[in-house]
């Protein structure tokens, strides 16, 4: 029975890992969740104080020859390739992607995530009421793509798409 018991455990284990997929191997503004690490114990420790642990969410924005940016939370992180091929994710179960704004296209919708300006440029475009889990609807977009007229609040809105793309959003697929 002990046998048995044992057998029914790694075939369980062994099909939860083969949905598991390197961090470098996976598509980019898609949403994963960590499920392991597999690295050094100080490289571990490294990733754990920057909030990189099992369970967190997170997002492969780009990647390189020898290093790729991650997003975790609201912060964009750059880790070393060799670090990403040790963080072992799994898609969440919920089909949406995170993408800068200005990658929308006219009459889509989408919630914001997180505003990636700084100083002057994140204080207005907060003050004209882009704020987290707000739903903005694209009305427009310009033939080249600037400006990107938007719909949130009730309000009617024209941004740049300089502007736009510090605006990350989440979109369904």
């Amino acid at each position: 029975m002990n046998i048995i018991f044992n057998i029914q455990k790694c075939y369980i284990a062994n099909k939860e890992r083969a949905r598991m997929k390197q961090l470098t191997d996976v598509q980019y503004h898609s949403v994963y969740q960590v499920h392991y690490i597999t690295t050094l114990p100080d490289t571990k420790k490294h990733l754990q104080t920057i909030g990189i642990v099992p369970g967190k969410k997170i997002s492969l924005l780009q990647l390189e020859q020898q290093n790729g940016i991650i997003l975790l939370q609201k912060s964009r992180i750059a880790l070393d390739r060799s670090i990403l091929e040790n963080i072992f994710v799994e898609e969440v179960q919920e089909k949406s992607a995170w993408v800068p704004l200005d990658q929308l296209n006219a009459s889509e919708q989408a919630t914001v995530v997180s505003i990636h300006g700084e100083g002057a440029v994140r204080r207005r475009l907060m003050d004209m009421g882009v704020t987290k889990n707000v739903q903005i609807y694209v009305r427009k977009l310009a033939p080249l793509g600037d400006p990107v007229e938007i719909t949130l609040r009730g309000y009617e809105l024209t941004l740049r798409k300089k502007e736009a793309s510090l605006i990350l959003v989440e979109k369904e697929i």
